[in-house]
Order: structure tokens, then C-alpha cells, then sequence
């Protein structure tokens, strides 16, 4: 197994069990500078280092972009080995979400946008890989990984950020300001203050830690062991960092709370940000759990990016052995269904301008583009018979891989999940039977899709996104078998959006400045409208 830090990027990481297990993880997927990498390249290293006989562990930090992409992945794999006659893959997904700097107020009690994933994801990485290493089976190794998730609490300050390649800095602190709550991504923190004292500091962030509702919630108050997590974001001196680690000791003793262990070192970095995170894991008051975790935690780790580490050899390959055993599926024409993605392609062309408008209002203004991307691919694909038109379910496969080139961001993995979901709860119900698809069954098939979209992302009906539209457009479809009365309540469900609080996507860090409906929801109208108008 192997931890890879990239001097240009953070990487999102996938773990699997492994007979041959080297005390962490198998493999890492690294996207873009600060992005998450595509489902295609997890699905890629799924399909690597997937073990029949343990199953896998896919371990991701909790932004946005990676729950959507690993989990569409995710699915994707279990379908890739349904549909080849192979039996449902052991695969599991936990989320990390160790950061106590920042709390977003429009979180909710059904989970919101949630903390974001830190350093603390590491100690993840090196207690479930050493329960792998010792031949643990996939539910003790998560097991471990959930208790690790559900007791670890960090934060990071900068001194600025970091200078993202071909970019520049995207702001600038002013000399001797210090910002506490920086995310590794660049992401403002909670507060920009006058540097202190290097021991003021580090109390302050033990202190925070410590105070903060999430670690009191799972201490109960009480104190304890702990691990402590020294972590350079990546431009700190080891003399700086032999300071910071020596104080943070003393301020953790300071609280109350006895280090057991002690970790210091460059372990997840924000490319070359100058500033450091701290990290505490409770350990277990029960003495055997304590004294397994500790085991695990000693246990050496055959990996560069662990302190200490040892040699470890490249695993990785170009070969083209994983490529995937799809179905072979031959393109067909329908003039049906041809007419409605043409007719839906029209509608959205018409609605770029005003959906693109909507999304400036709100969003980063993107969304009208990204839509009209989508849906010209699509229409593409098509005109030049490209699409098995006569099996609706591999259609939908394929439109969704053609969605996932075309459209990216966090709206294109929406449609992707959802789409993956259609076309599965479509072969499900054609199999042992000639199940004709009638409007109630596409509206069924679609509420079994919104639940596998529901598996990877919190949004729901009311919180202002295209799930205002998609959710009573289905509901509708599946009670009445009527086009046009589903219709009509998306586009009720659309309007709505206009006098909603925003919960999910950008438009939570936004003020609302003016009554509009979410983009995507009315991008998705625009869609429905133009199918709809071709099948009565």
C-alpha cells in the first residue's frame, strides 16, 4: 500500500484489502490541483486493486466533488460486475470529516454541506490499513475506520496561502496576520488576527479543538488518552515544526488529555502553505480497544508518505489491463427518442441565457454553459447513432458517460448518479420478464434512482437545488402515469426555489440579493419540457 503526496496536487485517496497489504493504502487517485479526479479514474483503480476474496475500502475526505465522483464510481463498479454475470463487489465508502474550524451555519440536522476533511484523514489511512495488514476482514477494517472518523478533530492556520501553479495566490495575508481555520484547499478560515507568540498560538488551536462541540459530543467531557497529529501544510520549517510539536504537547497536557503518541511531520499538505494543523484522536476509555488501537497505530507502514517511512515500490502500471469488461451494446436509431433528446436539446438552448442569468445571481455562473454542453454532446451522440436507442437502460449508460465528459462540476456528477441509477432500476425490472415501460414505471425507476443519488449527496426537496424539480417530477410520474401532470409539478417545484433559504451548493456562501430560482432546477425543466413535449 502506498501513500503518495504530490508536490503538485492533493490527492484524494482509495484504500482496498490486500493480502499483500503494506499498513496503509493500496492506491491514491489524484485529480486536478485542488480538484477531485473523475469517477472513470477511480473506477480505473477500482478495478486494479479490487480483491474478491477481502473486498475494498475507499476512504475520501468530505468535499463535495470527491463524494459525488468516488461514489458514482462505487456504483459504477458494482453494475460493471452485475451486468458481466459476476456477483455484487464488497465495497465500502466512509467519509472523513475531522475539521473543527469551521462550522457552516446552514448545516442542518439532516447533515448539511458538514465539516470538511483534514489531516486527520491520515490516521484513517494508517489505523484501517494496519487492521487490513493484519488480516482483518473488511468489516473490522471499517469498523476501525469509522471509529477513527468519529473521534478525530482538527485545525490548521496559515500565515497565507498557497500559490497554486499557472494561478498566482489567490489572496494575500498582510505581514504578521495569521488565519485561523485555513483549509488545504485555500478555504478562508475563521478568523484573520495579528501573529502572536508561537505558544499563545498553539494553545489557542489545542483549545479550540478541545472546546469545540464535536469533541466534547464525543468525549462526553471526560479526559483522556489521545493521539496527537503534528502536520506541516507544506512551506513550515522542522524547526518551526519541532517548536509547534513541543508546544502542542504541552497545551494537550495543558487541557487535560494525555498524549500517548505523538506524530509530527509533513503528511497532507496544501501544496507549499505556510502553516501547520493539529490533530486529536480520543482513544477509547476500554482497555482492550485502547490497547488494539495503539497496536495498529505501531504497527510499521511500508510508505513514503508516512513519518517514519521506509522504501516502498512503485505498484503503479500503464498497462491496459483495466480496462473495463463492459457489455457490448450496439447502437440503434428510434425516431422516438431521437425527437426527445432533440427537442430537449432545443429547450435548452432556448433557456441558456436565462439559466446562465440565474446562476450569476447565485452561483458562479457556470451552470447554463455546463448544461448546454451537456445536452449538445448528447444530441451529437444522437444525430450519428451512436446510442443503443432501442435499450432505454444501456442508453441511459451511455448518456451518462457522455454527460460525465461533457458537462463536469458538481451538477454534471448529479446527473451522472442519477442517470447510473435510472438505468440500473431499468434492468432490474426487465429481467425475468417483459416488463413494458410505462410512465408509472419510468416514475418508479426514477424514485429508485433518486435514492441511490441520495446515498452521496444530502441535498433534498427544499433546500434550493434541482432536487426540487427531479423529486415531484418522479413522485408525480409514478402516482399518476400522467407526462404533463409530472410536469407541471417540476415546474411548480422550480418556482419554488425562488422564495427558498439555499442549503446545498455555492449559493450557501452567497448573499441572496434578489428573488430567483436555482439555476439547476430550471436548467432541468428545461430538459423535461422538451421530452415531454414529444411523448404525449
Amino acid at each position: 500500500m502506498s501513500l503518495r503526496r504530490r508536490s503538485c496536487s492533493v490527492s484524494r485517496f482509495t484504500s482496498a484489502l490486500s493480502s499483500k497489504n503494506s499498513g496503509i493504502l493500496t492506491a491514491a487517485v489524484s485529480g486536478h490541483v485542488f480538484a477531485s479526479p473523475t469517477s472513470s479514474q477511480v473506477l480505473s483503480c477500482l478495478r486494479r486493486i479490487y480483491s474478491a476474496e477481502h473486498g475494498s475500502l475507499v476512504v475520501i475526505k468530505n468535499y463535495t466533488g470527491d463524494v459525488l465522483n468516488f461514489g458514482r464510481a462505487v456504483e459504477r463498479f458494482k453494475s460493471e460486475s452485475v451486468n458481466n454475470g459476476k456477483p455484487l463487489p464488497r465495497v465500502a465508502m466512509v467519509v472523513v470529516d475531522d475539521d473543527v474550524g469551521v462550522v457552516n451555519p446552514n448545516d442542518d440536522e439532516e447533515g448539511g454541506v458538514g465539516r470538511r476533511g483534514l489531516a486527520g484523514t491520515v490516521l484513517v489511512y494508517k489505523l484501517a490499513g494496519a487492521m487490513a495488514a493484519s488480516n482483518g476482514t473488511l468489516e473490522q477494517v471499517k469498523e476501525v475506520a469509522d471509529y477513527v472518523i468519529s473521534n478525530i478533530f482538527t485545525i490548521g492556520c496559515a500565515l497565507n496561502a498557497a500559490s497554486v501553479p499557472g494561478q498566482g495566490m489567490p489572496r494575500s495575508l498582510q505581514d504578521r496576520e495569521i488565519e485561523i481555520g485555513m483549509g488545504i484547499h485555500n478555504e478562508p478560515g475563521f478568523e484573520t488576527k495579528q501573529l502572536e507568540s508561537a505558544d499563545v498560538l498553539v494553545s489557542r488551536l489545542v483549545r479550540h479543538i478541545v472546546d469545540s462541540a464535536p469533541f466534547q459530543k464525543a468525549s462526553g467531557g471526560n479526559k483522556g488518552r489521545v493521539l496527537l497529529l503534528v502536520n506541516n501544510l507544506g512551506a513550515t520549517s522542522n524547526l518551526e515544526m519541532g517548536l509547534v510539536t513541543k508546544l502542542a504537547v504541552e497545551a494537550t497536557e495543558a487541557a487535560g488529555f494525555e498524549p500517548v503518541r505523538v506524530f509530527s511531520g509533513t503528511y497532507m499538505t496544501g501544496l507549499a502553505m505556510p502553516g501547520v494543523s493539529i490533530s486529536l484522536l480520543l482513544l477509547p476509555n476500554d482497555s482492550p480497544k485502547q490497547t488494539q488501537l495503539l497496536k495498529l497505530v505501531d504497527q510499521p507502514a511500508h510508505c513514503p508518505g508516512w513519518v517514519p517511512h521506509v522504501h516502498a515500490e512503485d505498484a503503479g502500471s500503464t498497462d491496459n489491463s483495466t480496462e473495463a469488461p463492459t457489455a457490448h451494446v450496439e447502437p440503434a436509431a428510434d425516431a422516438t427518442w431521437e425527437k426527445a433528446i432533440a427537442s430537449a436539446y432545443q429547450n435548452v438552448v432556448e433557456n441558456e441565457p436565462h439559466v446562465t442569468h440565474l446562476d450569476q445571481v447565485m452561483g458562479d455562473g457556470d451552470c447554463g454553459q455546463v448544461l448546454l454542453s451537456g445536452a449538445t454532446a448528447i444530441q451529437e451522440a444522437a444525430k450519428h447513432t451512436q446510442l443503443p436507442l432501442n435499450d432505454p437502460p444501456a442508453a441511459l449508460a451511455c448518456i451518462s458517460s457522455i454527460v460525465e465528459d461533457a458537462m463536469g462540476g458538481t451538477s454534471g456528477i448529479i446527473y451522472c448518479l442519477f442517470l447510473d441509477g435510472l438505468a440500473q432500476q431499468l434492468r432490474s425490472l426487465g429481467r425475468g420478464s417483459a416488463v413494458v415501460l410505462t410512465p408509472n414505471v419510468w416514475g418508479k425507476a426514477m424514485l429508485g434512482a433518486l435514492d441511490t443519488l441520495y446515498q452521496y449527496t444530502t441535498a433534498r426537496p427544499g433546500h434550493r437545488t434541482l432536487i426540487d424539480a427531479l423529486q415531484p417530477f418522479a413522485s408525480t410520474l409514478a402516482e399518476s402515469g400522467n407526462l404533463n401532470l409530472a410536469l407541471d409539478a417540476a415546474t411548480k417545484g422550480a418556482e419554488a426555489t425562488a422564495q427558498m433559504q439555499p442549503k446545498r451548493g455555492r449559493a450557501v456562501y452567497v448573499q441572496q440579493k434578489e428573488s430567483a430560482a436555482d439555476a439547476g432546477a430550471v436548467g432541468l425543466v428545461s430538459v423535461l419540457k422538451g421530452i415531454v413535449s414529444t411523448l404525449q
